[in-house]
């Protein structure tokens, strides 16, 4: 039985908070553990170029960071390969393929891609690569013949969007030994989709609804050092109205306790401070230090590994070489396949023919 394949990864935007650790790094480094999937983690610099094409240096030094951060969560280059995306050339002519089986009006209605308009103030100056960007990731899954790709659920429509691509594939490229053997050339994923609860999106440290970002400055880094955290923790968003140490204070919008459920261990130690926090008696600096001592125990030996990996930029890049050239092999295989589907690999024997 072949092994199933994963395919994940990140815009290069910046260096990867707790949020981008919590929501999808942590799951990353237990599905690699498992030994149940071949892993491809992809840093989609590509597509960050899409609203940064004018700024390829924030790009090109936004990659080593997240390398670095991928390396000190505990991604294993031995058992998981990292890459570029820009390093891969099938993938924008498996693109250019796959462009012609969507409608444009098709990719106008994909909520994602609407909701990220939105949010970056494009108006009416949207890059076409923005658009076109849902068709480069299904170029991305299907390049590496993922069977499943984690994501939340924000993302299902860009994962029903790469299933209908391939299907669409299929059906239009039959050949004779599909037919025959009843195979596809492509593949249409499955979604692993993260649960609600521990894996949900961290809200930043501002309040509940500001999610965790740079440009709100509201995020904590997983190359932030203690003291920086440190301070972080003391400015979070807690109960405008707990005022003194005796008042009943509110959990519902606390961000202290938010991150709680997820980093303290003792979750029954957890429960009584809500008791006591609601109740009255128990300060908003006492419940800081025990998260203080809780989110240290996580952060605390990954700062430590990044600062050592962040020492020898040159391993760090040679390590995304060697996911790179294997990453092309793969990419390479399948736009093989495909252009024997299309009858469009014009040069397959001696004959000329396909």
């Amino acid at each position: 039985m072949n092994k199933k394949v994963i395919l994940t990864g990140d815009r290069p935007t910046g260096k990867l908070h707790i949020g981008h650790y919590v929501g999808s790094l942590k799951k990353r480094v237990e599905l690699q553990n498992s030994g149940e999937y071949e892993t491809f983690i992809m840093i989609a610099d590509t597509q960050a170029l899409t609203d940064n094409a004018k700024n390829p240096e924030k790009v090109r030094n936004n990659v080593l960071q997240v390398a670095l951060d991928y390396l000190a969560a505990g991604i294993d280059p031995s058992k998981t390969t990292i890459f570029v995306q820009s390093q891969i050339p099938q993938l924008p002519e498996l693109a250019m393929y796959y462009a012609n089986l969507v409608s444009i009006s098709r990719l106008e209605r994909n909520p994602t891609v609407k909701t990220e308009i939105k949010q970056k103030n494009f108006g009416e100056g949207v890059p076409s690569g923005f658009v076109f960007y849902p068709i480069s990731q299904a170029a991305d899954i299907t390049a590496f013949k993922a069977t499943h790709v984690p994501v939340g659920e924000d993302q299902m429509p860009m994962i029903e969007l790469t299933r209908e691509i391939s299907r669409a594939f299929n059906q239009t490229y039959k050949t004779d030994i599909d037919m025959l053997v009843k195979t596809d050339t492509l593949i249409e994923p499955e979604a692993i989709l993260s649960k609600e609860g521990v894996e949900r999106r961290l809200p930043g440290i501002n309040g509940m609804d500001a999610k965790m970002s740079k440009s709100l400055n509201n995020g904590i880094y997983l190359a932030d050092s203690f003291e920086k955290m440190r301070a972080k923790v003391m400015k979070m968003y807690t109960d405008p109205e707990h005022i003194r140490v005796e008042d009943p204070g509110k959990i519902e919008g606390n961000v202290v306790f938010a991150y709680l459920d997820v980093f303290a261990e003792d979750k029954d130690k957890v429960a009584e401070m809500k008791a006591h926090y609601q109740k009255g008696g128990l300060g908003d600096v006492a419940v800081k230090k025990y998260l203080i001592e809780e989110m240290d125990k996580v952060l605390k030996p990954i700062r430590e590994k990044r600062a050592e990996l962040e020492k020898n930029p040159e391993i760090i890049y040679e390590i995304l070489k060697k996911g790179s050239v294997k990453a092309e092999k793969n990419a390479a295989q399948t736009l093989k396949e495909v252009k024997q589907a299309m009858k469009i690999d014009y040069f397959g024997d001696k004959n000329g023919k396909v």
